[in-house]
């Protein structure tokens, strides 16, 4: 599989699972409790989505298993932690940069949730 072009829109679960390793590497129910956290409930991963994204972010590059436990005397041996590569973190920087922009636009043209009336 080709590497990801880091301008290249990410899907939700990917920007998630990118946001959640940005602070320092997690293994993959640290980063389901972390994207939980960080969505504040509004979005569950649960371990299928997970792990079928993990396995496409490290083909792609974004993400890989990073060589050390963090806590071998407190933590299960089998657990693989996950880090952010360089590629990742110029994709999330880039997605981050595109929202930003998105967010820029609503407010120049004063947009706001209660401004929409659809179905109403």
């Amino acid at each position: 599989m080709k590497k990801r072009k880091t301008t290249a829109p990410l899907t939700p679960a990917v920007l998630h699972i990118l946001l959640a390793l940005s602070t320092k590497e997690r293994h993959g129910y640290g980063i389901m409790k972390q994207v939980e956290s960080d969505s504040q409930g509004k979005v569950n991963m649960g371990p299928g989505p997970l792990y079928g994204s993990i396995g496409r972010m490290i083909k792609a590059g974004l993400i890989r298993e990073s060589d050390k436990k963090i806590d071998p005397e407190m933590d299960d041996e089998r657990r693989v932690y996950y880090k952010i590569t360089g590629l990742g973190q110029k994709a999330l920087a880039a997605e981050l940069q595109r929202y930003r922009e998105l967010v820029a636009v609503a407010k120049q043209k004063r947009l706001s949730p209660s401004t929409f009336a659809y179905g109403i």
